[in-house]
């Protein structure tokens, strides 16, 4: 596997200038953080960081998905975060010694950045706005979490699928003529994973979504959305 710590002649594009917390930064701030970049790859499957591992480091995806999950006692799995291209992690540990609370693992080849913590912490020093802009990051990933935590324990089978659809479509989705077509970032155990049901509950419920027209599943790895508003009405009536 090779690692470098440049990226002006990645074959991917710049990763720096599409994550939020560099995007208000000039070229030649940019050009000051390219330099600072390791770049790595991950296969389907493999670890970018394991639960416990001390992070000594900011990750960037610069293209491909992975999740953020949990592994209980008896192996079962449950999915917190789905990262896609533009977003990071690591950040939580970037001013602590804490030590990783989730793992991150690969769904397809991923290319990521890389920035050393002892880097990032100089930048922070020299740009306080990326410091802040950590912080949004934290306050949204906990907001995302609590609202994991909500849904599991008040809401129903369906309007976990639909929030989770949702979510898909508005990160995965691209517009079409006649509506939006998505491509599931999970499978359907995936799903169940990361909403806290079962793969056949799943299965159940979207085969439902479909007999009304809300969705339309192709195959197993899309879902067609013509009304995207229709299923965010959906979601809000029955929330409960």
């Amino acid at each position: 596997m090779q690692v470098t710590r440049q990226c002006e002649h990645c074959q991917h594009k710049l990763c720096a200038k599409r994550v939020p917390i560099f995007s208000a930064m000039s070229t030649e701030e940019i050009n000051e953080i390219t330099d600072l970049i390791i770049r790595k790859s991950y296969v389907k499957g493999e670890a970018i960081m394991t639960e416990g591992e001390t992070i000594d480091r900011l990750v960037i995806i610069n293209s491909g998905k992975a999740k953020g999950c949990k592994y209980s006692i008896d192996g079962k799995e449950q999915i917190l975060y789905l990262y896609s291209e533009g977003d990071f992690f690591g950040e939580r540990n970037l001013l602590t010694n804490l030590k990783a609370s989730y793992s991150i693992v690969a769904l397809e080849t991923v290319h990521v950045c890389m920035i050393l913590k002892a880097d990032i912490r100089q930048l922070i020093k020299k740009h306080p706005e990326i410091g802040l802009k950590i912080m949004e990051e934290l306050t949204m990933k906990l907001e995302r979490l609590e609202n994991t935590i909500e849904q599991m324990g008040t809401r129903t089978v369906e309007i976990r699928v639909i929030g989770a659809l949702l979510e898909f479509a508005e990160k995965f989705g691209m517009e079409k003529e006649t509506g939006r077509m998505v491509a599931l970032p999970l499978s359907r155990e995936g799903i169940a994973s990361y909403i806290g049901v079962t793969r056949e509950t799943v299965s159940r419920s979207m085969n439902a979504l479909d007999e009304e027209g809300l969705i339309q599943i192709i195959g197993n790895k899309k879902v067609f959305i013509e009304n995207v508003e229709a299923l965010k009405n959906r979601f809000s009536e029955t929330k409960f």
